[in-house]
């Protein structure tokens, strides 16, 4: 029967309390960021994204760009490119070689919610799989109007590690790994899409706008930067975290509210601006895209590293 490790990498709507928040942060300042031993993510992995519910094209364009972008570093800098690379520290700390290239892969769409529009955890294991199970990682966006288990309530995202027969093959054993991020533009934006939203929490400080004009898509990647960065320096939860195991800040959790420098409680940073949208943004991208990606984890200093 297949299973699934339940996740060590939960993107908690704590992160976004702001009360919290840099409390955290000023104490990782003074303590060095753990290495339990493990492997770090390596090798040519492609990133699959499994789209469950209803999403425009253009949705879809603005997370493939993203994921794209990954692998493609851009003139105009920072890219994203620029901002996957700040893991190279993870690999460097470890001494590991840095040898990880992410590209983006099959994209699989389920509109028709073949699961329902309230979803277990356990379901989500089920779906991610449609994206492949053998040496992949899995992106698996669920739609607005779609409910899961703790979202919104503990959690804005998760990612984890799938094991187990791959279906519909006998004598075959899958690992792969995986990420899920929900809309929260309908149901929780000022929890998991600030800084494009009012803050739920702490200081009420007007919301920038969104990079690419939407604020579910924009606030998803910020999700999806962060827990891959979490996936790619903590894969099988021995790798780089802070705290519990089951329920650990990883490399861009540690970082909760941070884009650009000199950030603090309901300020997320020095960032760039767009000159004709008026957008906010820290990473170039892919098709002139722009994005807003967290800042992530220094493990040499225990300081957050931003791109700008």
């Amino acid at each position: 029967m297949a299973s699934f490790l339940s996740s060590h990498g939960l993107l908690l709507i704590a992160v976004l309390i702001y009360s919290l928040q840099f409390t955290l942060a000023a104490k990782l300042d003074k303590s060095v960021f753990p290495y339990h031993a493990g492997p770090l993510l390596s090798g040519n992995i492609p990133v699959n994204l499994v789209w469950y519910g209803k999403f425009t094209p253009e949705q879809r364009r603005i997370m493939s760009d993203f994921i794209a972008s990954l692998s493609n570093p851009t003139p105009e800098q920072p890219s994203v490119a620029s901002w996957l690379r700040l893991t190279d520290k993870f690999y460097h700390a470890a001494t590991f070689p840095v040898s990880l290239n992410l590209s983006l892969g099959a994209e699989v769409l389920d509109e028709n919610y073949s699961l329902g529009k309230s979803l277990t955890s356990a379901q989500l294991y089920e779906l991610a799989k449609k994206g492949g199970e053998d040496l992949v990682l899995n992106v698996l966006l669920t739609a607005a109007d779609v409910t899961v288990e703790e979202f919104c309530r503990g959690r804005c995202g998760t990612h984890a590690l799938g094991t187990g027969p791959v279906s519909g093959k006998k004598n075959s054993n899958s690992k792969f790994n995986y990420i899920w991020v929900g809309n929260s533009e309908t149901q929780c934006a000022g929890l998991c899409a600030w800084p494009f939203h009012e803050a739920a929490n702490g200081p009420k400080t007007p919301p920038l706008k969104a990079p690419n004009g939407d604020i579910g898509l924009d606030g998803m990647v910020i999700n999806v930067a962060s827990l891959m960065a979490g996936t790619v320096t903590n894969p099988f939860g021995n790798g780089f975290y802070q705290g519990p195991k089951d329920a650990p800040l990883e490399a861009a959790t540690a970082c909760p509210g941070v884009f650009g420098k000199g950030a603090s409680p309901g300020f997320a940073g020095t960032l760039l601006t767009d000159s004709n949208t008026g957008a906010s943004y820290n990473a170039n991208g892919i098709n002139g895209r722009k994005f807003l990606l967290p800042a992530l984890m220094d493990p040499e200093t225990a300081n957050c590293a931003t791109l700008v």
